[in-house]
């Protein structure tokens, strides 16, 4: 293992190396907490392949940004060419934390920072594909996550499921787990997911859009539109309670995925023909449809802390949601309603049941929406980040010293 000369790690402005795998991951997941960061003590670099997100990632942040190329599949030529960059750069940065977040940025960031011997090696565990996965892929992922963690000086999953999880399936040293505040990767923007910030006249706009009316009941689904987001049981449920309840409706929020875990042919066809369900490939007015929307409806296979819970609780939705580590953080039965996953009757049972039970829906909402405001303030998130931060930095200075 090689390391440089720290001279400059302790210096006012530590430097802070922030990896994810693509930069879709830095624009939306991770938006502001970059350029708090900067503003509170670090010279931040961010890092990911490059996409079409990455101009929001410059636009939004006040930090610069270097392209690394990196797949999410498992691409053994293109990932040690990655990972020779990855090396080149921190050698050059001399960075006194590197951060990483995403399955493969993990990895190879980790793997990167540990050879260079970057002293503070963060990475945080947002989702486990594991979770979903059988025979050889389980145990390659089983495998990467294993060396991730090795590699890391700290793992912090972004729950308490996933903490549990780690710990169950011992992937890693229980000195290194640690959950920061109460969860999430970045809290929520509380100003922005706030029923009485909006523009009256974009609000108008999209209930145009959509040809909204409110005799109509709406599900709402926020997410990448693949399997693993439990699309087909929500698409499969909505068809068979259409012809008993006509007035329903579907917005889908999200892009398809093709390259992993893409939905079946015929449940994109029912997505694309059927006028009842209304497909939004990109918004970032995502807001405004939970504003007009009666339920939040979140069926997914696998979670780490999912956010979009929080911003709906936020906009003071009603949730319905699987009954999974990461869901079950934040929704219980007392502040929404919870269902067997993977099960379209168990999904299309619990929509009924709402829809029979809005006063009660109702005030699960704003309990949630209480226990949301008061914990999850991305500002609240930030400042705890930030202290770890700080005192890992300062423990490094006291072992150099």
């Amino acid at each position: 293992m090689h390391s440089f000369n720290q001279t400059d790690l302790l210096l006012q402005k530590p430097k802070l190396i922030r990896i994810t795998t693509v930069p879709i991951a830095l624009a939306y997941p991770l938006s502001g907490q970059p350029t708090f960061m900067h503003n509170h003590g670090y010279q931040v670099l961010l890092v990911s392949a490059a996409g079409k997100e990455l101009d929001l990632v410059k636009k939004q942040e006040e930090c610069p940004h270097t392209v690394v190329p990196m797949t999410r599949k498992i691409t053994p030529l293109k990932d040690i060419k990655a990972l020779y960059l990855l090396i080149r750069l921190f050698r050059k940065e001399k960075p006194a934390i590197v951060h990483t977040e995403t399955p493969k940025a993990g990895l190879l960031g980790m793997i990167a920072a540990w050879f260079c011997g970057v002293p503070i090696r963060i990475h945080t565990v947002a989702g486990l594909p594991l979770m979903v996965a059988h025979g050889l892929k389980l145990k390659i992922l089983q495998w990467v996550e294993t060396i991730t963690y090795a590699a890391a000086t700290q793992v912090w999953p972004n729950s308490t499921s996933l903490k549990e999880y780690i710990e169950k399936h011992k992937f890693c040293s229980l000195r290194k787990l640690m959950v920061i505040g109460k969860g999430s990767s970045n809290g929520i923007d509380t100003a922005r997911f706030n029923l009485n910030t909006l523009d009256t006249e974009k609000l108008k706009k999209i209930q145009e859009k959509i040809q909204y009316d409110q005799k109509n009941c709406y599900l709402l689904f926020v997410g990448r539109l693949v399997k693993d987001k439990g699309i087909v049981e929500l698409v499969s449920a909505f068809k068979a309670l259409k012809k008993q309840t006509p007035q329903l409706k579907l917005m889908l929020v999200g892009q398809y995925e093709e390259e992993l875990d893409p939905i079946p042919e015929d449940i994109y066809h029912e997505i694309l023909h059927n006028r009842d369900i209304l497909h939004i490939s990109w918004t970032d007015k995502v807001e405004y449809y939970m504003a007009l929307a009666n339920y939040f409806v979140f069926p997914t296979y696998r979670e780490g802390f999912p956010n979009v819970l929080l911003e709906a609780a936020a906009m003071q939705l009603p949730i319905l949601c699987s009954k999974i580590g990461g869901n079950v953080d934040i929704v219980t039965e007392n502040t929404g309603c919870l269902f067997t996953v993977k099960d379209t009757g168990a999904l299309s049972g619990a929509i009924q049941n709402a829809m029979q039970a809005t006063a009660k829906m109702k005030q699960k909402a704003m309990t949630l929406h209480t226990m949301v405001i008061e914990n999850y303030n991305r500002e609240i998130f930030w400042q705890q980040m930030l202290q770890q931060y700080n005192m890992l930095v300062m423990e490094n200075k006291r072992l150099k010293n």
